[in-house]
């Protein structure tokens, strides 16, 4: 009977660890890869391999060249960016375009390290951040993610595909304060932003206080932001959203347009969803606008 329970024991660990490997390899092909085409790049910023999920144009003509958006969210909703942009292009709408999606480490959480401005905790709180809490570790490294993105996976995409100068950065939740990061402190690196409601909330809105201030020092050419929120989100991320409209409508150069909407009954995950067509087609009448064809 002994020896029946030690196999016993040994069959329900070999089971649990195949339940286990057969978990951790869906989760790999679900988050890890793409159905487009992947690529992986060593970062001398990061100190680390990461990868990039790109869709190509229907029919990509090297050629050509076409507009690009990044997207810090990974495979999160890339399959509805795909059906939206070949839709809206095939109605002339807007311009088909090149995706980069940057998913999130497999192994490592590096969403919030990658993603929270440098002055807002990776450990995010709702909480003003005490001021003796100031080790230079606790802090979002947004900033070397943006070098990432920018000395990194730029040129690479240049070198690779043929882009143009029409150029969104897109983000949801913690992407979208990354987004709010970037458009305050290398605004001329992208022509267009998109921010899905953008976690602004973080240690008592020091997002919204620096979106506030960096506001006032953005110059050149017009760029473009579009915000939006699901009408079922929770109060504190929708007061730091209010908070986000009002430092646009008293700081916002003249340079700088944006719009918001408001997808109703959606909550924070559905939003993006819903936002997504919305962004592409308000962005492109933008550009219009402003007599950018490209």
């Amino acid at each position: 009977m002994k020896l029946l329970s030690q196999k016993s024991v040994v069959a329900i660990i070999c089971v649990a660890l195949l339940i286990y490997a057969g978990v951790m390899s869906k989760s790999y092909i679900d988050e890890y890869t793409s159905n487009f085409i992947d690529h992986t790049i060593y970062s001398s910023t990061l100190k680390e391999n990461r990868k990039i999920f790109i869709r190509l144009s229907e029919g990509y003509d090297n050629n050509k060249r076409y507009p690009l958006i990044i997207k810090s969210d990974g495979n999160f909703n890339l399959k509805r960016w795909d059906e939206s942009i070949s839709k809206l292009s095939e109605q002339g709408s807007i311009n088909d375009s090149i995706v980069v999606a940057i998913p999130n480490l497999f192994w490592i959480d590096s969403r919030n390290r990658d993603l929270v401005p440098p002055y807002a905790r990776q450990d995010v709180q709702i909480e003003a951040r005490p001021h003796e809490m100031d080790d230079p570790e606790i802090f979002g490294e947004a900033d070397l993610f943006l070098g990432f993105i920018e000395n990194e996976v730029l040129p690479f995409i240049e070198k690779e595909y043929s882009i143009n100068d029409n150029r969104v950065l897109s983000g949801f939740s913690a992407g979208g304060s990354f987004v709010l990061y970037t458009i305050t402190t290398n605004p001329g690196l992208f022509t267009g932003y998109f921010a899905f409601s953008p976690a602004a909330w973080y240690d008592d809105s020091v997002v919204v206080k620096e979106f506030s201030k960096g506001l006032k020092s953005i110059s050149g050419t017009p760029l473009f932001l579009y915000l939006s929120l699901g009408g079922a989100e929770n109060e504190i991320i929708t007061g730091s959203f209010k908070g986000l409209l009002s430092a646009i409508d008293l700081d916002a150069p003249e340079n700088f347009k944006s719009d918001y909407s408001y997808s109703e009954g959606a909550g924070h995950t559905e939003n993006p969803y819903v936002s997504v067509p919305k962004a592409l087609k308000v962005y492109y009448k933008f550009r219009a606008e402003n007599n950018k064809t490209f």
